[in-house]
C-alpha cells in the first residue's frame, strides 16, 4: 500500500511511503483484537472497590430477639444482610483485574487493527516536524490544513517531541503518542491515524521483531 507524504500545510511533498503488507495488509484476527482491547480496559481498572460485609459493619452483636415463639424467622444479629444497614453479602473486594497476553498475540492484534484502518483508508503520512515551543494554535492550524478538525485523530511520532505533545493535549479528540506506545485500543479509537514519515519504518521494525 502506497501513501503520499504530506507537508504540514496538507500539500503533497512528491514523496510516498510504502506500507509493509505483512503489517498493514494482513487478514485481521478479530479475536486477537478483542483480547487485547479487553486487557487494555482491564489494566485501566483501579480495583479499589470495597463493601462492608457482616463482620465489618459497626453494630452490636447482641441477639435482637429470642430464637423461638415470635412467629417470624430466626435473627441472630442486626448485622445480617437481611436488615437495613446490615453488612452486604458477597460484596466486592479490592482485586487486580490485570491478566497476561502473549507478545505475539498482542502484535497480531495491532497488525489486525492497522490492517482494518488501511482498508478503510484512514492512514495518513506527514513529513517530520517539531515546534520551537508549545503552540496550541499552531497545532490547530495543522489539523485544519489536513481537514481533520472535529475528527478523532491519532498522531504517531518517531520519538518524544514534547512541544508537539504539549501543543495538542488541550485539544478535544486529539491524541499524540510515540510509535512504541501505539496499542490496539488507540488504533481502533481513532478515526484518522497520522504517521510522521520516519515513524512508519520504526513501527514496522518494532512489529517485525519476533517474526
Amino acid at each position: 500500500m502506497e501513501v503520499a507524504v504530506l507537508s504540514q500545510s496538507g500539500q503533497s511533498t512528491g514523496r510516498t511511503v510504502q506500507f509493509n503488507e505483512a503489517i498493514f495488509g494482513i487478514e485481521p484476527n478479530d479475536h486477537a483484537i478483542y483480547l487485547d482491547v479487553k486487557q487494555y480496559h482491564a489494566n485501566q481498572r483501579q480495583g479499589t472497590h470495597k463493601a462492608k460485609e457482616r463482620a465489618e459493619v459497626s453494630y452490636s452483636t447482641k441477639k435482637i430477639k429470642k430464637q423461638k415463639g415470635t412467629g417470624g424467622a430466626r435473627a441472630g444479629s442486626i448485622k445480617s444482610p437481611l436488615f437495613v444497614g446490615g453488612g452486604r453479602a458477597f460484596g466486592p473486594r479490592p482485586r487486580d483485574y490485570r491478566f497476561k497476553l502473549n507478545k505475539k498475540l498482542k502484535q497480531l492484534a495491532r497488525k489486525s487493527a492497522l490492517s482494518y484502518k488501511a482498508k478503510e483508508k484512514s492512514l495518513m503520512v506527514v513529513e517530520d516536524f517539531n515546534y520551537e515551543a508549545p503552540r496550541t494554535k499552531q497545532y490547530i492550524a495543522f489539523l485544519n490544513q489536513l481537514a481533520l478538525t472535529n475528527t478523532k485523530t491519532l498522531l504517531v511520532l518517531p520519538e518524544n517531541k514534547d512541544n508537539v505533545y504539549l501543543s495538542s493535549r488541550n485539544i478535544p479528540k486529539t491524541n499524540v503518542i510515540t510509535f512504541n506506545q501505539l496499542n490496539t485500543f488507540n488504533i481502533l479509537n481513532a478515526d484518522k491515524i497520522v504517521f510522521m514519515e520516519s515513524a512508519v519504518n520504526k513501527l514496522e521494525t518494532l512489529l517485525s521483531k519476533s517474526e
